[in-house]
């Protein structure tokens, strides 16, 4: 556990606070009487959720320097950096950012001696999966051989209100739902009769924020692993069809041969507009459920279903 100081607030250090999740996080540690910290590229903090009431500090984390000062007396941190697609022009790969920048916010939480740190991972992260999944294992063993109070946390896919930012369920309006083709039902081997059926247990960002604070005062959950899902899991061409109803609009859906999409990603994937990578793809097709789906009830928290009425904030895309 953390003990407050003399003000009754815990300073937190929050890598990756200007994003969708990190947003969330800004609201769930305030909520709560805590001080968050943020480092802040100067092309990003009018993306600062309640700037007013965070510590900003100039930098991103390639910077050492800037590091080392958004965790100076902090009583922990969250490094929740992480993106879902590189573009190494701009020097944002998965090394980079999720292992790399992870292990330099971890040697920096050890120098100043901060003992507590979450990280945030992703379900289904393995030493032998996609670029994407390597990255996020490697942060995990670092941090896990850092002698620091850890706690790692792998969520399902996430969705909620994007405050303007990229999120699951929106994207897949705009890029299928709202598409003039068909949506694809994927599918491995030569016959579709499983065409669409793989599984995903969507959790609300809502969830994934309160669970990240609540374990700051629960030191129980120091050394371990956590696996974050929503209470359902939905194929997906359920989750198509729950957008597609949360919208008020119909979708055709037609089987999809994965065969044929890595071929055109293979070509096509180091393009911006090209929807989907193979990487994304690979995991796509694996499904994303959690081995154990009771996890955001243990931290006292009623997980939010993917239904119409949690995806209602899509209405302003019509």
């Amino acid at each position: 556990m953390i003990p407050k100081r003399k003000e009754q607030t815990v300073k937190v250090t929050i890598f990756g606070g200007t994003g969708f999740v990190g947003s969330y996080l800004i609201d769930a540690l305030l909520e709560q009487g805590h001080q968050p910290v943020l480092l802040v590229r100067a092309s990003s903090k009018h993306k600062v959720q309640q700037p007013g009431q965070c510590i900003l500090v100039d930098g991103d984390i390639s910077d050492p320097v800037a590091v080392r000062t958004a965790i100076a007396d902090a009583d922990a941190v969250i490094y929740n950096i992480g993106i879902l697609r590189e573009s190494p022009a701009r020097g944002e790969t998965y090394e980079a950012l999720h292992f790399e920048g992870a292990k330099q916010a971890i040697d920096a939480a050890q120098e100043a001696g901060v003992r507590r740190f979450i990280l945030m991972s992703a379900n289904g992260v393995k030493p032998d999966g996609t670029a994407y999944q390597r990255s996020k294992y490697l942060a995990e063993q670092y941090l896990a051989s850092s002698g620091l109070d850890w706690t790692v946390f792998r969520p399902s896919v996430l969705f909620g209100d994007p405050r303007g930012r990229m999120e699951f369920a929106t994207r897949l309006y705009r890029e299928v739902i709202r598409s003039p083709l068909p949506a694809p039902l994927f599918y491995d081997g030569m016959l579709p009769t499983a065409a669409g059926m793989f599984r995903m247990s969507p959790v609300h960002v809502k969830d994934v924020a309160a669970v990240f604070v609540k374990s700051l005062q629960m030191p129980a959950t120091a050394g371990h692993v956590y696996a974050l899902c929503g209470p359902d899991a939905l194929t997906w061409k359920d989750i198509l069809q729950t957008i597609a109803h949360a919208t008020g609009t119909g979708k055709r859906a037609l089987p999809a041969p994965v065969v044929l999409i890595r071929a055109i990603a293979t070509a096509l994937d180091k393009f911006a507009f090209f929807p989907i990578t193979r990487d994304q793809l690979t995991m796509l097709m694996e499904g994303n459920i959690c081995d154990d789906e009771q996890t955001v009830e243990t931290f006292g928290v009623a997980a939010i279903p993917f239904n119409e009425a949690s995806l209602s904030y899509l209405q302003a895309e019509r």
